[in-house]
Protein backbone atom coordinates (compact mmCIF):
# COMPACT_ATOMS: atom_id res chain seq x y z
CA UNK A 1 0.00 0.00 0.00
CA UNK A 2 1.40 3.40 -0.84
CA UNK A 3 1.76 6.09 1.38
CA UNK A 4 0.86 9.86 0.20
CA UNK A 5 3.85 11.62 1.98
CA UNK A 6 2.74 14.80 0.69
CA UNK A 7 1.99 17.68 3.34
CA UNK A 8 -0.58 19.88 2.29
CA UNK A 9 -0.51 23.45 3.36
CA UNK A 10 -3.51 25.39 4.93
CA UNK A 11 -4.39 29.01 5.86
CA UNK A 12 -2.99 28.40 9.24
CA UNK A 13 0.61 27.38 7.91
CA UNK A 14 0.55 30.11 5.30
CA UNK A 15 -0.01 32.98 7.84
CA UNK A 16 3.27 31.43 9.62
CA UNK A 17 5.16 32.29 6.75
CA UNK A 18 7.84 35.21 7.11
CA UNK A 19 6.71 38.60 5.73
CA UNK A 20 9.86 38.73 3.74
CA UNK A 21 9.35 40.67 0.72
CA UNK A 22 8.09 37.19 -1.12
CA UNK A 23 4.31 36.27 -1.93
CA UNK A 24 3.21 33.32 -0.78
CA UNK A 25 -0.14 31.67 -1.96
CA UNK A 26 -1.75 28.21 -1.37
CA UNK A 27 -3.29 26.66 -4.58
CA UNK A 28 -4.81 22.83 -2.89
CA UNK A 29 -2.68 22.78 -0.39
CA UNK A 30 0.39 23.71 -2.83
CA UNK A 31 3.08 26.52 -2.15
CA UNK A 32 3.66 28.54 -4.71
CA UNK A 33 6.37 31.70 -3.59
CA UNK A 34 7.03 34.61 -5.73
CA UNK A 35 9.61 37.36 -5.65
CA UNK A 36 8.28 40.60 -5.05
CA UNK A 37 7.24 42.29 -8.08
CA UNK A 38 8.97 44.69 -10.96
CA UNK A 39 8.36 48.44 -11.80
CA UNK A 40 6.58 47.74 -14.49
CA UNK A 41 4.46 45.41 -13.02
CA UNK A 42 3.38 47.29 -10.24
CA UNK A 43 3.14 50.42 -12.42
CA UNK A 44 -0.12 48.35 -14.40
CA UNK A 45 -1.51 47.32 -11.18
CA UNK A 46 -1.67 51.01 -9.78
CA UNK A 47 -2.79 52.01 -12.93
CA UNK A 48 -6.18 49.52 -12.96
CA UNK A 49 -6.36 50.45 -9.58
CA UNK A 50 -6.64 54.11 -9.99
CA UNK A 51 -9.45 53.82 -12.52
CA UNK A 52 -11.02 51.24 -10.63
CA UNK A 53 -11.18 52.81 -7.34
CA UNK A 54 -12.12 56.22 -9.23
CA UNK A 55 -15.48 54.56 -10.81
CA UNK A 56 -16.02 53.32 -7.47
CA UNK A 57 -15.82 56.49 -5.77
CA UNK A 58 -18.04 58.28 -8.93
CA UNK A 59 -20.61 55.49 -8.95
CA UNK A 60 -20.80 52.78 -5.87
CA UNK A 61 -22.03 49.34 -6.45
CA UNK A 62 -18.43 47.99 -5.17
CA UNK A 63 -14.92 48.35 -3.63
CA UNK A 64 -11.47 47.53 -5.23
CA UNK A 65 -8.17 46.45 -2.86
CA UNK A 66 -5.09 46.02 -3.90
CA UNK A 67 -2.29 43.13 -2.75
CA UNK A 68 -1.02 42.39 -0.54
CA UNK A 69 -4.50 41.12 0.48
CA UNK A 70 -5.33 37.64 1.43
CA UNK A 71 -8.36 36.02 -0.22
CA UNK A 72 -9.41 32.71 1.58
CA UNK A 73 -11.62 29.97 -0.58
CA UNK A 74 -10.46 27.47 2.01
CA UNK A 75 -8.40 26.23 4.30
CA UNK A 76 -6.19 24.97 1.11
CA UNK A 77 -7.04 27.83 -1.12
CA UNK A 78 -5.29 31.28 -0.85
CA UNK A 79 -4.29 34.00 -2.84
CA UNK A 80 -2.98 37.53 -3.12
CA UNK A 81 -4.67 38.57 -6.48
CA UNK A 82 -3.11 41.96 -8.00
CA UNK A 83 -6.04 43.69 -7.57
CA UNK A 84 -9.79 42.20 -6.35
CA UNK A 85 -13.07 43.66 -6.96
CA UNK A 86 -15.72 42.89 -4.45
CA UNK A 87 -19.25 44.36 -5.35
CA UNK A 88 -21.95 45.50 -2.92
CA UNK A 89 -23.72 42.73 -2.88
CA UNK A 90 -20.98 40.43 -1.61
CA UNK A 91 -19.27 43.15 0.94
CA UNK A 92 -19.89 39.98 3.85
CA UNK A 93 -16.96 38.59 2.43
CA UNK A 94 -14.14 41.13 3.67
CA UNK A 95 -13.33 40.62 7.56
CA UNK A 96 -10.91 42.68 9.49
CA UNK A 97 -7.54 40.40 8.48
CA UNK A 98 -8.77 39.31 4.92
CA UNK A 99 -11.40 38.17 2.21
CA UNK A 100 -13.74 35.30 3.20
CA UNK A 101 -14.97 33.81 -0.20
CA UNK A 102 -15.25 35.09 -3.76
CA UNK A 103 -14.70 38.15 -5.17
CA UNK A 104 -16.81 39.36 -7.70
CA UNK A 105 -13.55 40.14 -10.02
CA UNK A 106 -9.75 39.42 -9.63
CA UNK A 107 -6.97 40.65 -11.67
CA UNK A 108 -3.50 39.26 -11.79
CA UNK A 109 -0.80 40.58 -13.99
CA UNK A 110 1.47 38.63 -15.40
CA UNK A 111 5.14 38.58 -14.85
CA UNK A 112 7.82 35.77 -15.98
CA UNK A 113 7.71 33.60 -12.57
CA UNK A 114 3.42 33.62 -12.26
CA UNK A 115 2.84 33.11 -15.68
CA UNK A 116 2.00 29.42 -15.51
CA UNK A 117 0.22 30.16 -12.10
CA UNK A 118 -1.57 33.16 -13.57
CA UNK A 119 -3.16 31.76 -16.51
CA UNK A 120 -3.17 27.97 -15.54
CA UNK A 121 -3.94 27.27 -11.72
CA UNK A 122 -5.83 30.36 -10.77
CA UNK A 123 -7.63 30.70 -13.51
CA UNK A 124 -8.89 27.51 -13.04
CA UNK A 125 -9.55 28.08 -8.91
CA UNK A 126 -11.23 30.82 -9.51
CA UNK A 127 -13.20 29.66 -12.12
CA UNK A 128 -14.29 26.56 -9.41
CA UNK A 129 -14.52 28.85 -6.63
CA UNK A 130 -17.17 31.32 -8.06
CA UNK A 131 -15.38 34.32 -8.88
CA UNK A 132 -17.65 35.91 -11.65
CA UNK A 133 -14.74 37.27 -13.66
CA UNK A 134 -10.86 37.12 -13.91
CA UNK A 135 -8.97 39.41 -15.89
CA UNK A 136 -5.15 37.91 -17.38
CA UNK A 137 -3.24 41.12 -18.10
CA UNK A 138 -0.18 41.08 -20.23
CA UNK A 139 2.67 43.78 -19.77
CA UNK A 140 4.60 42.58 -22.78
CA UNK A 141 2.08 42.10 -25.51
CA UNK A 142 -0.20 44.92 -23.70
CA UNK A 143 -3.32 42.99 -23.74
CA UNK A 144 -6.16 42.25 -21.46
CA UNK A 145 -7.37 38.71 -21.64
CA UNK A 146 -11.24 38.77 -19.78
CA UNK A 147 -13.14 35.32 -18.60
CA UNK A 148 -16.10 35.75 -17.67
CA UNK A 149 -18.58 32.94 -15.85
CA UNK A 150 -20.87 31.11 -18.34
CA UNK A 151 -23.05 27.73 -17.93
CA UNK A 152 -20.32 25.97 -18.42
CA UNK A 153 -17.35 27.60 -16.44
CA UNK A 154 -14.59 30.46 -17.60
CA UNK A 155 -15.58 31.76 -21.25
CA UNK A 156 -12.69 34.41 -22.93
CA UNK A 157 -15.37 36.95 -23.08
CA UNK A 158 -12.83 39.67 -24.62
CA UNK A 159 -9.68 40.27 -25.64
CA UNK A 160 -8.14 43.95 -25.43
CA UNK A 161 -5.03 45.30 -26.43
CA UNK A 162 -3.32 48.38 -27.13
CA UNK A 163 -2.64 47.52 -30.55
CA UNK A 164 -6.70 47.14 -31.52
CA UNK A 165 -7.18 50.23 -28.79
CA UNK A 166 -11.01 49.61 -27.06
CA UNK A 167 -11.79 49.82 -23.34
CA UNK A 168 -12.47 47.04 -20.71
CA UNK A 169 -16.02 46.46 -19.83
CA UNK A 170 -17.87 44.31 -17.92
CA UNK A 171 -21.53 43.39 -17.20
CA UNK A 172 -20.53 43.03 -13.47
CA UNK A 173 -20.78 47.03 -13.51
CA UNK A 174 -22.61 48.28 -16.35
CA UNK A 175 -21.20 51.79 -16.50
CA UNK A 176 -18.07 50.66 -16.04
CA UNK A 177 -15.13 51.55 -19.19
CA UNK A 178 -11.21 51.34 -18.54
CA UNK A 179 -9.42 52.57 -21.94
CA UNK A 180 -6.57 49.82 -22.46
CA UNK A 181 -3.95 52.35 -23.00
CA UNK A 182 -4.63 54.19 -19.67
CA UNK A 183 -3.33 50.61 -17.99
CA UNK A 184 -0.27 50.44 -19.79
CA UNK A 185 0.60 53.99 -19.72
CA UNK A 186 3.49 55.10 -17.70
CA UNK A 187 2.50 58.69 -15.78
CA UNK A 188 5.70 59.65 -16.50
CA UNK A 189 5.24 58.76 -20.60
CA UNK A 190 5.54 62.23 -22.76
CA UNK A 191 2.52 63.25 -24.19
Amino acid sequence: MATDTTTRLTYDDLVQLPDDGRRYEIIDGELFVNAAPVPRHQMIVGNLYFELATFFRRNGGGMVYLSPLDVVFDELNVTEPDVVVISSDRAGIVGKKNVQGAPSLCIEVLSDSTRRLDEIHKRKLYERSGVDEYWIVDPVLEIVKVYRRGPSGYERAAEVSTESGGAITTPLFRALSVDVTAVFTSPWSEA
